[in-house]
């Protein structure tokens, strides 16, 4: 599994490690314009392509298609950390993306491959813990190599411990023998859902822009963000109708999107997951720009909620190990997270340490008991054949929903601080202006005798940030307590390790 793991942490690390380095990189470009897009290329492969992938793994060997995810994963890092330009570093970013998408959805397909399934909770637990270590690491080690050595190293970093991957896993893992029918490329292509991927593909790219540029690059009202919402539901309702006309090919089947826990999952990831990203996100923000902590200091003061997570989430993978239902941890990580996030809301801008501390501890570990749950949910309830589909669904759920509600989260957070900053007399300064700084430049700008007005403007922003985080965390609720209290225990077919050991194939080994 330490191939899995590393591949993991790399691609965890990629989305984090960017953030502390973009200053240099827009330096080294003089290309302040495409820093919207150095995130964005990412996220739009990444969330584009999971379903795709997931389809691929279905009908080939994953060891293999585990391994291309890896080599486009490592390629786009080449192209980054080598990229003579702005455009070419965006191209790379891109192509990473791609890669990404496909490791996400391989980890968890090849542990269902080679895990009994009463034994996966832990193993998926872990893969939660590399995920939240990373979200430490990552902005610490952007700094540390953008400072010492050069922003380049960002990416660099990535082949060597690609490689070490790559090597472990040709190595180590052992699949059974996939079987396969004998087809021409032809037909094989058909089986790949085209014309779905087609409709799929370019919705999702559309309501990524429309939320990236609403509010910030164009005006809401804007023809551009009015006709990318637009496009976004002519290609989603066509991507509907392909999965309903054409379900034996279908790359998402309506089969597996209407069981009730499969519903219900999806529900809860699109809404506990991101609720997750945005206190990760906002809370160094309050402490940058409120406190006035540098970055590293403010990524070192998340680490109680980062901590916390990680705790909670490897220890409910051996709890539900023990016990065999996912669900009464999701319904707890719902009861808990709301509170925990609703805490934060009450911060203040002199926040004492013991506050500060124990609400994200609590927050994080809320959160954390669930994490594992829908993943599991759906390789409980699915023939093995089409847990690959459930599991890349879910993790659409993810990166998805996460990316969408933080777009959500900037601009309540941008619409509030610009509003309250219109109404502080005297101010001279454009609130747009001031949105777009960093939450470590306000102090630079901002005149001294105007600095305790902002502030508390600034917090308010915040705080309309974190209340969308309270709110994702409740309505996770309904998805909780929808899912089936089915066990893991229960031996069904979904248990790829056992199942093609027992009929007789090579048993799977790593």
């Amino acid at each position: 599994m330490l191939s899995l793991y590393i591949s993991m942490f790399l691609i965890s690390l990629d989305r984090l490690i960017l953030s502390t380095a973009i200053p240099r990189i827009t330096d080294t470009f003089s290309s302040l314009a495409d820093i919207s897009w150095y995130g964005s290329a990412y996220m739009l492969t990444l969330s584009s392509f999971q379903l795709p992938w997931g389809k691929v793994y279905t009908f080939y060997n994953p060891k293999l298609v585990f391994l291309v995810a890896i080599f486009l994963f490592e390629l786009g890092s080449t192209v980054c950390g080598a990229a003579p330009s702005s455009v070419a570093f965006i191209v790379g970013r891109a192509i990473a993306g791609l890669g990404a998408a496909g490791i996400m959805n391989g980890a968890i397909i090849i542990i269902v491959v080679t895990v009994p399934l009463a034994k996966r909770p832990v193993y998926q637990g872990l893969l939660g813990a590399v995920f939240g270590v990373s979200s430490v690491a990552g902005p610490l080690l952007g700094g540390l190599f953008t400072e010492k050595v050069s922003w380049r190293w960002c990416f660099y970093i990535n082949l060597p411990c690609g490689a070490v991957a790559v090597a472990v896993l040709i190595l180590c893992l052992h699949l059974p023998k996939k079987e396969t029918h004998k087809a021409s490329l032809w037909e094989q292509f058909k089986k790949m859902d085209p014309l779905g991927t087609a409709c799929l593909l370019p919705s999702v790219v559309c309501l990524l822009l429309a939320l990236q540029w609403g509010g910030t690059t164009y005006p809401w009202g804007s023809w551009r963000i009015i006709l990318l919402f637009v496009l976004f539901g002519i290609t989603f309702i066509a991507f509907l109708a392909v999965q309903i006309w054409m379900p034996d090919t279908a790359i998402l089947p309506m089969r597996i999107l209407l069981r009730r826990t499969i519903a219900a999952a999806f529900l809860y990831t699109i809404t506990s997951y991101p609720s997750m990203f945005v206190l990760s996100y906002y809370i160094p923000i309050f402490f940058q720009a409120l406190k006035n902590w540098s970055p590293v200091s403010s990524g070192l003061a998340n680490l109680p909620f980062m901590l916390s997570l990680v705790i909670s989430l490897i220890g409910a993978g051996g709890a539900v190990k023990k016990l065999g239902y996912p669900a009464p941890f999701m319904i707890a990580s719902s009861l808990l997270a709301p509170i925990g996030a609703g805490l934060i809301t009450t911060w203040p801008i002199d926040v004492r340490h013991g506050m500060w501390i124990g609400y994200q501890v609590l927050s994080g570990f809320g959160l954390g008991l669930g994490m594992m749950g829908p993943n599991l949910s759906a390789q409980i309830v699915l023939p093995k054949d089409d847990v690959p589909l459930g599991v890349s669904l879910m993790t659409v759920g993810q990166n998805l929903g996460g990316a969408i509600w933080l777009s959500v989260a900037q601009n309540l957070f941008a619409d509030d601080l610009a509003s309250k900053l219109s109404a502080i007399q005297g101010l001279g300064l454009d609130p747009a202006k001031v949105v777009q700084l960093g939450a470590t430049e306000i102090r630079k700008v901002v005149p001294e005798q105007y600095l305790a007005q902002v502030l508390v403007a600034y917090r308010s922003g915040l705080q309309k940030a974190f209340y969308l985080a309270v709110g994702l965390a409740c309505v996770g609720m309904i998805g909780a307590v929808s899912v089936e209290w089915r066990s893991v225990k229960e031996g069904k077919e979904t248990d790829a390790a056992k199942t093609q050991g027992d009929d007789g194939g090579e048993k799977a080994t790593v």
